[in-house]
């Protein structure tokens, strides 16, 4: 009885489990957040051969051959890198034993059975993922269009006659641009998405 209790609540079957923030110091994901810069799990789902790490900046992945082997390939997608779509969340019907939650990451498709006793802590993570989502999606055009006001600018005041030498006038022009790229990146490109997990995930 106590084995199987501690397969479930430790993710130790085929089917994963959600795992409890006070026990993110016993799987082996949390060797790999990059807690010294202030990245924190959010979320973790474990089974026999992987663990599926939630993180404010990353998913960290790692990936077990199969069930009866201790080889585990460790991957990390961050966010800001590896885009987020297709997310989606599989109810279990009358007689399964698990719900699946599915999305893609880049170019990285994951499918994840949990057991259905989880499916409302896999609610918050869907909508954590779609969120997540929506910002990227909306930030790209955001910075899309602050590169195209760039662009414009710039075409314009290399029209216009402005005092001084070449060399200067090009020099003032590049450093514009250069801080105008950088702010809008500052703005638009978001790395830590903590304040999406901390409005829907309870932990």
């Amino acid at each position: 009885m106590f084995g199987k209790v501690a397969s479930d609540v430790l993710g130790l079957s085929d089917i994963g489990s959600v795992i409890q923030p006070a026990d993110y110091d016993k799987v082996d994901a949390d060797d790999c957040v990059m807690h010294e810069d202030g990245e924190r799990i959010y979320f973790l789902i474990k089974s026999k051969s992987d663990e599926y790490c939630f993180t404010n900046k990353a998913l960290i992945h790692l990936d077990g051959s199969s069930a009866t082997s201790k080889k585990r390939t460790l991957k990390r997608y961050d966010y800001h890198r590896y885009e987020i779509s297709n997310v989606s969340l599989e109810t279990a019907g009358t007689v399964d034993l698990d719900v699946e939650i599915k999305f893609t990451l880049g170019g990285a498709q994951f499918s994840i059975d949990v057991n259905k006793k989880h499916l409302e802590e896999l609610k918050d993570l869907y909508k954590a993922l779609l969120k997540i989502a929506e910002l990227t999606q909306d930030n790209n055009v955001s910075l899309g269009h602050a590169k195209q006001s760039l662009e414009l600018a710039s075409t314009t005041l290399g029209r216009a006659r402005v005092e001084g030498t070449l060399h200067e006038e090009l020099k003032e022009m590049n450093q514009l641009a250069f801080d105008w790229l950088q702010e809008a990146r500052k703005q638009y490109h978001i790395k830590d998405f903590s304040s999406v997990f901390e409005r829907y995930i309870n932990n």
